[in-house]
């Protein structure tokens, strides 16, 4: 009887599993001894994001403007005319001071969008944060180059060539920040 439901069992598990599907650990295209780099469109790149600016800017306006118009007294028929005159003086000056400061340090998931005849990557990526009712979206758009990521896939945006990096915001705090509509109306004017 032991006999019986022991090769019962065998029989079934030999037919069950030649039906489970097994899958390779192995990629094709992949290398068993180099790092796994980015090479192809599609691939991920995290990018560690450490910027910083620093911008300082002064304008100093000085105008003076002196007009003197006169007419002499007339002669003939038009020495009903006297001699009068006009002059105006306008001085102006004016200074003004900028300066910002902004940081950013963040980490952003990139893809690889296009390899370069170079083997240069073009990489994109995209990171939205929503905090309280502020939204955030930061993008990140570059050019890198395969043997400057590090052997766990990262790369430092100080080594990306035509970085573009755009941050925008939504939200209460960004409303607050923009200048009202009548302030926008007398910039436009003056």
């Amino acid at each position: 009887m032991k006999k019986l439901i022991f090769t019962a069992c065998s029989i079934f598990l030999f037919f069950y599993a030649g039906s489970a599907g097994a899958q390779s650990l192995w990629q094709d295209g992949a290398n068993l001894y180099a790092d796994p780099r980015p090479s192809r469109v599609g691939d991920i790149v995290t990018v560690i994001v450490d910027e910083s600016l620093s911008a300082n800017d002064e304008a100093n306006t000085d105008l003076t403007k002196e007009i003197d118009h006169g007419v002499d007294d007339g002669t003939g028929i038009f020495d009903f005319i006297r001699r009068f005159g006009v002059s105006a003086n306008t001085d102006m000056s004016g200074d003004t001071s900028t300066e910002r400061d902004y940081s950013l340090n963040t980490t952003v998931s990139c893809m690889v969008t296009e390899v370069q005849e170079n083997g240069n990557l073009v990489i994109e990526g995209y990171r939205d944060l929503k905090t309280h009712d502020e939204t955030l979206k930061l993008t990140l758009r570059g050019v890198i180059r395969p043997k400057d990521v590090s052997y766990d896939n990262t790369i430092s945006s100080t080594k990306m060539a035509n970085p573009e990096l755009f941050v925008e915001g939504k939200g209460s705090l960004s409303r607050v920040q923009k200048p009202g509509l009548i302030t926008q109306i007398l910039q436009a004017l003056f």
